[in-house]
C-alpha cells in the first residue's frame, strides 16, 4: 500500500443505489461520502490516506446507499477523441497504442458510414495494410465490435481516468 499522491485527482467511481454509473469524483470527495453514512464501498485501491489517529484505503469504486434520478443524458459526440477513448487507446486490429488513426470498418468509398457503429480506432501499419478492404476480406478480425457509447460521463472526459476494477460496474468493456 502507498500513500495517495492526490485526493483531488478524479479517480473514484460513483455507482448509483441501482448500480448504474454516474460520475467519476476524487477521492476526497468519496472519503467525504463515506464518513457521512451516504455512501458504502464496493472495490478499495492501493492507496491509503493517513491521519495521526487513523489509516484509510482510497475506495476505487462506491455506491450511493439512496437513489439519485440522473438528467436524461445526451448522446455522446461522435468525434475522434471519444472513438479513441471508446478503443481504450489501442488498435482494433493489433493492440498497438502507438501512431494511431481512425478507420472505417466498412470502407467510405464502398458505402461505409462515418458513424459509431463502422469507424475504429487503428494504428497507421495496420490501415494501410487493410486499406480499402473490409476486415474479413484483408483476415484482419475485430477485437471488439465497435458501437455507440451509453456511459453519460464518457462524453466529459471523465472516462479517461478509468480503472481496470471498474469494468464490472460500467459495462463498456466487456
Amino acid at each position: 500500500m502507498r500513500v495517495a499522491p492526490d485526493l483531488n485527482a478524479p479517480r473514484v467511481l460513483v455507482l448509483n443505489a441501482s448500480y448504474e454509473p454516474l460520475h467519476v469524483t476524487s477521492a476526497k470527495r468519496a472519503i467525504t461520502l463515506l464518513q457521512y453514512g451516504v455512501a458504502e464501498v464496493l472495490e478499495v485501491s492501493g492507496d491509503v490516506v493517513r491521519s495521526p489517529s487513523t489509516i484509510l484505503r482510497v475506495p476505487s469504486v462506491i455506491r450511493l446507499r439512496r437513489y439519485v434520478r440522473r438528467p436524461r443524458v445526451h448522446p455522446v459526440p461522435f468525434n475522434r477523441r471519444n472513438v479513441l477513448r471508446r478503443d481504450t487507446f489501442a488498435c482494433q486490429y493489433c493492440g498497438s497504442e502507438a501512431d494511431l488513426t481512425l478507420d472505417h470498418v466498412f470502407p467510405r468509398s464502398r458505402g461505409g458510414r462515418h458513424n459509431w457503429e463502422n469507424v475504429v480506432t487503428a494504428c497507421r501499419a495496420c490501415n494501410q495494410r487493410k486499406g480499402n478492404r473490409t476486415p474479413d476480406e484483408a483476415g484482419m478480425p475485430l477485437r471488439t465490435r465497435p458501437r455507440a457509447p451509453t456511459f453519460g460521463v464518457y462524453a466529459h472526459g471523465q472516462f479517461a481516468h478509468w480503472q481496470p476494477e471498474w469494468a464490472q460496474y460500467i459495462g463498456e468493456r466487456g
